[in-house]
C-alpha cells in the first residue's frame, strides 16, 4: 500500500476510545495510533504516568507523508490529520449505530457489523486478539481492560454484553492491574466539576414523558473547559431517573451528554436527530449557533415523540378472577388446590357484613408446605397466611408493581379494575419475563398485523375484525391463537414449502357463546354450542344460511371462506391422574395457553381493535419457533398426556424443527405410560401423522426413539417403509396431477378418493394405505385362514381399536402374501391369476405393485388393472334361459367357465363364446 495507514479517534477522548486506538494498533502493528487534541482528565492523568508504555503518536509529530488509510475507531467523526486528502480510505471499527450512511467509499470493519451490539467498542477489537491468543503485557492488558469497564459502568450498564464480560475476564488473565484502574475509574472531580456540578443540580428539572421520569439538567457555563460524561455519570447516580439529559452552554456551543437507564429512551436515536450518536443508553451531541432554550425545547419535543410509554401490569398479568382462599378453608385443602393448579399461591379473602369479600392476605406454596411438614395441615389459612392487602391497578405502570413486590414481599399480587374488584394476578414470573424480553428486544419482531392482512382472504380479514370488534363492544377480549399463529409466523402460507391452515381457532376472555351468537346476528351463518365446556362453533359454508360483511365494499373480493370457527372461552385443566383426560375451568387467555402441549403452540394474537395484530407470547414460543426446536411447556407434560410423545415427533418432523434435548428426555420417561392410553386415541394420532406430507419420517424417528414397539412389540419400521412410503407419494402426486387436469378438486387433508395412474380408490383415506405398507412385513402366511384373522391382526386391531376397514386391508393384504407363491409361478394361467386378485380390494393391489419387486407379478397387476379385471362374459342369465337352462347355481359355474376361457385366450369373444355356452347348457341338459 503507498502511504502510511493512521489510527484516529474522537475528540475528549475517554478510555474506550483510548483502549480502541491500542487495540486497532495490535491489530494492524504497521498503522501509527494518533492521539486526540483533547482528552478526559482522567485518560490524560493515566497517560502522564504510562505514555511511554504505548505507541500512541502526537498529532503534531506525526510523519510526513500520504495517508492511504485511515482506520477510525468507536467513533464515525472525528479531526483529520495531516496527510489526509479525498483518496484516503476509511475503515470505520465502531459499535455505535448510526441512521446516516457511511460516505462513499468508506468501508465497516465487518465484526462491527454483527447482531449483537457490544457495551464497548474496545470488546470488538479484543475479541480479535483472544483468537491467536496473542500475548498482552499488564499495561496492554490493564488500558484496554480500563475501555471496556468505563464504557460499561463496571460491566453494570445495561448495554453491556456477554462479549464484554468474556473480554474483560481474558484481560485480566493477561494480567490486568485492578487497583490501576480503580484508580483511574474513580476519579475525583475539579473545583470546575464541582461548581458545575453543584448548578445542574440545583437547576435541574424533573419531567414524566410517557410514564418515564427524565432529569433535564441545564447550565450555562461559558469558561468551563473540561469533560461532561463524569458529570453526567454522578448525576445519573444522584437523580436516579429513567434518562438523563446535561445541556451546558459553552463559549460558543451547547454540548449535550445524555444517559438511559431504560429501553424506552433511546438516548442516542436522539442524539442522532440533534446531530450527535451514541448507542440508546449512551449519546452526545454537539449543537452550534443555537441557545440553552432552543435546544432544551428540542429535546423536549424529541422525547415527546419518540419516547415509548412503560409497560403497565394490564400488559403482563393473567386476565379473569383468580383463584382465591376463604380465610376459613384449611391448608391441607389449599395445598390440593396449589397441586391441581400449579399455582405457588393464592389471595386469601373474607367476607364482610356487607357480603362484599375482602383481600386479608395471602397463603404461599411456602408456607403451606411447612405448615404440612409439622402435620398441621387442618389449620385454617388465616393462621399462617401472609397478611396484607396488597394490590395494584391494571392501569398502573410495572415499575409500581416492582416497588409493591420489593415493598410487600408478596410473589402474587391481585390485580383489580378501576373498580376495585378482582381482574387478574400478576407474578413475579410475570415481571421477570418482561425484563427478560425487554433484554432481548429486537427490531425483528414480526408485524403480525400486516402478515394477517398479506396472507387472509379480504373476507376472512374482514370477519376476524368484526370478531373482535364485537368482543370489545361486549367487555371481552379475544384471540386467535395454537396452530394458524404458529404457521403464520413461519411463514407457511403461500410459500413452496406451505400448508399451513386457515382453521381458525378463537379464544374469549368471557362468553364464548354468546360472542358467537352476536356474530351470527351480525353477518349470518348458523352456530352449533356445545353448553356444557361454553364453546360454538360458527359454520359458515352452509348455503341454506350466507355470510354477509357489513362495511365491505360492493364487489370487494372476498375470497375463499374457512367452513367455520371455533369460539372457546379460554379455560384452564388439570389431571387428576396420568392418561386420563383433564378436568376442565374458565381461566384467562395465559392460562388457556399454558394447558397446550408445546411452545410453538402456545402462541396468540389480539383481534380487538385496540390492540390488533399484538403477539401474546407468554412461554417463549417465538423464539422455539425461530431457532427451530420443539420444547414441552413442563416436565409433566407427557405424563398427563402421553399421546403427546406422538404429537412431538409429528411436529419435529413436519416443520425440520428438533425435539429440545430435556422434552426428549421427558418424552423417553414417559414412553411406558402409552400402554396406560385409549386405544382410539393412539391411532387418532398415527393417523395424524400418516396424513402429513412425509409420514415416513414421523415413522422413523418413532422407531428410532423406541416410542413403536411401546404401541405394540411387534410394530418397526426401516429403510423399506420409507422406500415404499416415498412410492407411494410419487403415485397419489400422479393422480393428483391427473384429477387437476381433469378439472378435480378434492378436499384439504385425507381425500375420500385415492387416485393414481392405475387405480382410482373409492372411500379409502390415505392414512389407511400408510398403515398397510407399516404392517405389510408383519404379516405372516398362515395357511387355512383366508378368512379369519391372525393372532397378530387381532393384537393390533384391539391394541389400537383399528376401523373395521383397515382390519379387511389387513386379512386381504395377508391372502395375497399367502398366495405370493401362486401370483409368481409362470406357469399359473391368467383365469387363476385373477381367481386370487379378484378376492382383494384396489387399495391392496396397489400396496402389493409398492412392496412386492416381482417382475412377473407387477406384470401380472399392470395386466390384471388394465385388461383382466375388465373381462366378463357378454352373455348373462337371460341369454342362458333362452339357451333351455332353467335358473340354478348351474348359471354361475358357465358365467365363470366362459370368464376362465376368455381370460385363457380359449375362446374369443363373440360367436366362440355362444358356442361354449350352448355346449356347456347342452352337457348339463343331458346329464339331468
Amino acid at each position: 500500500m503507498r502511504g502510511q495507514t493512521v489510527i484516529l479517534s474522537h475528540e475528549h477522548a475517554d478510555f474506550d476510545a483510548l483502549a480502541s486506538l491500542l487495540g486497532a494498533a495490535l491489530l494492524f502493528p504497521q498503522a501509527l495510533p494518533v492521539l486526540p487534541w483533547k482528552l478526559k482528565r482522567n485518560v490524560q492523568a493515566f497517560l502522564s504516568l504510562y505514555r511511554n508504555q504505548f505507541p500512541f503518536v502526537d498529532p503534531r509529530h506525526l510523519p510526513r507523508g500520504n495517508v492511504a488509510l485511515a482506520i477510525v475507531v468507536d467513533t464515525r467523526s472525528f479531526n483529520a490529520v495531516k496527510g489526509m486528502d479525498e483518496d484516503t480510505r476509511h475503515l470505520v471499527i465502531d459499535h455505535h449505530s448510526a441512521a446516516e450512511p457511511l460516505p462513499s467509499g468508506w468501508e465497516v470493519w465487518q465484526e462491527s457489523l454483527g447482531p449483537h451490539t457490544t457495551g464497548a467498542n474496545t470488546t470488538l477489537l479484543v475479541e480479535r486478539l483472544m483468537q491467536p491468543n496473542r500475548g498482552l503485557s499488564p499495561f496492554q492488558a490493564t488500558l484496554l481492560a480500563l475501555g471496556i469497564y468505563e464504557d460499561t459502568g463496571s460491566l453494570l450498564y445495561p448495554s453491556t454484553t456477554h462479549r464484554d464480560i468474556r473480554c474483560a475476564a481474558w484481560l485480566v488473565e493477561q494480567g490486568a492491574r485492578l487497583e490501576v484502574m480503580r484508580r483511574f475509574m474513580h476519579f475525583p472531580p475539579t473545583p470546575a466539576q464541582k461548581a458545575l456540578s453543584r448548578q445542574l443540580t440545583e437547576d435541574a428539572q424533573h419531567l414524566t414523558v410517557a410514564g418515564q421520569s427524565v432529569a433535564l439538567a441545564v447550565a450555562d457555563a461559558p469558561d468551563y473547559d473540561d469533560e461532561l460524561s463524569g458529570l453526567a455519570h454522578r448525576l445519573n447516580e444522584l437523580f436516579n431517573p429513567d434518562a438523563l439529559f446535561l445541556v451546558v452552554k459553552l463559549k460558543d456551543r451547547v454540548q449535550v451528554v445524555a444517559r438511559s437507564n431504560t429501553d424506552a429512551i433511546n438516548v442516542g436515536l436522539i442524539a442522532e436527530f440533534l446531530g450527535g450518536g451514541g448507542h440508546k443508553r449512551a449519546a452526545a451531541a454537539m449543537l452550534e449557533g443555537t441557545t440553552l432554550a432552543d435546544v432544551k425545547g428540542r429535546i423536549a419535543g424529541l422525547l415527546q415523540e419518540h419516547a415509548r410509554a412503560p409497560a403497565k401490569v394490564a400488559e403482563i398479568m393473567s386476565r379473569g378472577r383468580p383463584h382465591t382462599l376463604d380465610e376459613g378453608i384449611s391448608v391441607a385443602a389449599a395445598m390440593e388446590m396449589m397441586q391441581r393448579y400449579g399455582h405457588e399461591g393464592f389471595p386469601v379473602l373474607r367476607t364482610g357484613e356487607d357480603g362484599r369479600d375482602k383481600l386479608v392476605g395471602i397463603l404461599t406454596r411456602r408456607e403451606a408446605d411447612r405448615t404440612i411438614t409439622h402435620r398441621l395441615g387442618a389449620l385454617p389459612v388465616h393462621k399462617v397466611m401472609r397478611q396484607g392487602d396488597h394490590t395494584v391497578r391494571e392501569d398502573a405502570p410495572v415499575s409500581a408493581l416492582h416497588g409493591l413486590m420489593i415493598e410487600s414481599g408478596w410473589g402474587q399480587i391481585p390485580v383489580v379494575d378501576a373498580a376495585g374488584d378482582l381482574a387478574g394476578i400478576v407474578t413475579r414470573t410475570d415481571l421477570l419475563k418482561l425484563w427478560g424480553e425487554e433484554r432481548e428486544s429486537s427490531p425483528e419482531l414480526p408485524d403480525v398485523s400486516r402478515e394477517l392482512g398479506q396472507v387472509l382472504p379480504a373476507g376472512q380479514h374482514r370477519l376476524l375484525w368484526l370478531v373482535g370488534e364485537t368482543a370489545a363492544e361486549m367487555g371481552h377480549a379475544v384471540y386467535v391463537v395454537g396452530g394458524f399463529v404458529r404457521d403464520l409466523l413461519l411463514g407457511r402460507f403461500g410459500s413452496a414449502g406451505g400448508g399451513g391452515s386457515l382453521d381458525m381457532d378463537l379464544v374469549v376472555e368471557g362468553d364464548a357463546i354468546e360472542l358467537a351468537e352476536r356474530m351470527q346476528g351480525r353477518c349470518g351463518g348458523r352456530i352449533v354450542t356445545h353448553a356444557r365446556f361454553n364453546t360454538a362453533k360458527w359454520i359458515l359454508d352452509e348455503p341454506a344460511c350466507p355470510i354477509t360483511f357489513p362495511e365491505l365494499p360492493a364487489g370487494a373480493d372476498q375470497g375463499p371462506l374457512p367452513p367455520h370457527f371455533d369460539f372457546v372461552t379460554a379455560r384452564t385443566e388439570f389431571y387428576t391422574e396420568p392418561t386420563v383426560l383433564p378436568t376442565v375451568e374458565q381461566g384467562s387467555i395465559k392460562l388457556d395457553l399454558h394447558r397446550r402441549d408445546f411452545t410453538v403452540n402456545t402462541l396468540a394474537v389480539a383481534l380487538t381493535p385496540d390492540r390488533w395484530g399484538d403477539l401474546l407470547d407468554f412461554y417463549g414460543g417465538l423464539s422455539d419457533l425461530r431457532t427451530g426446536v420443539v420444547r414441552v411447556l413442563h416436565s409433566l407434560s407427557f405424563v398427563d398426556d402421553p399421546t403427546r410423545i406422538l404429537r412431538a415427533v409429528r411436529y419435529e418432523q413436519r416443520f425440520r424443527f428438533q425435539i429440545e434435548a430435556r422434552t426428549q428426555e421427558h418424552l423417553l420417561d414417559a414412553a411406558p405410560l402409552l400402554r396406560r392410553v385409549t386405544p382410539a386415541r393412539i391411532r387418532q394420532e398415527l393417523d395424524r401423522i400418516f396424513q402429513e406430507e412425509r409420514p415416513e419420517d414421523a415413522v422413523l424417528r418413532l422407531d428410532e426413539l423406541g416410542i413403536l414397539s411401546r404401541i405394540h412389540p411387534a410394530l418397526r419400521a426401516g429403510p423399506s417403509f420409507a422406500k415404499r412410503s416415498a412410492s407411494l407419494r410419487d403415485l397419489l402426486d400422479e393422480g393428483r396431477r391427473a384429477e387437476a387436469r381433469e378439472g378435480g378438486n378434492g378436499p384439504d387433508g385425507a381425500p375420500a378418493k385415492v387416485r393414481t395412474e392405475r387405480f382410482t380408490l373409492e372411500d379409502t383415506p390415505v392414512e389407511r394405505l400408510y398403515w398397510g405398507l407399516l404392517i405389510y412385513d408383519l404379516l405372516s402366511p398362515e395357511k387355512g385362514n383366508d378368512g379369519g384373522a391372525s393372532s397378530l391382526e387381532r393384537e393390533l386391531s384391539e391394541r389400537l381399536r383399528l376401523r373395521g376397514r383397515t382390519q379387511r386391508l389387513m386379512r386381504e393384504l395377508r391372502m395375497v402374501k399367502t398366495r405370493l407363491p401362486q401370483l409368481t409361478d409362470p406357469r399359473q394361467r391368467p383365469s387363476e391369476v385373477v381367481a386370487v386378485l379378484d378376492r382383494a380390494q384396489p387399495a391392496v393391489l396397489l400396496l402389493l405393485s409398492l412392496v412386492e419387486e416381482d417382475a412377473l407379478l407387477r406384470k401380472r397387476l399392470n395386466c390384471y388393472e388394465r385388461t383382466w379385471r375388465r373381462v366378463h362374459p357378454a352373455l348373462d342369465g337371460r341369454d342362458l334361459m333362452k339357451l333351455g337352462l332353467q335358473p340354478g347355481p348351474e348359471y354361475g359355474q358357465i358365467i365363470r367357465r366362459l370368464r376362465t376361457a376368455l381370460l385363457d385366450g380359449e375362446i374369443e369373444a363373440g360367436a366362440a363364446e355362444y358356442r361354449l355356452a350352448k355346449s356347456m347348457v347342452r352337457a348339463i341338459l343331458e346329464a339331468a
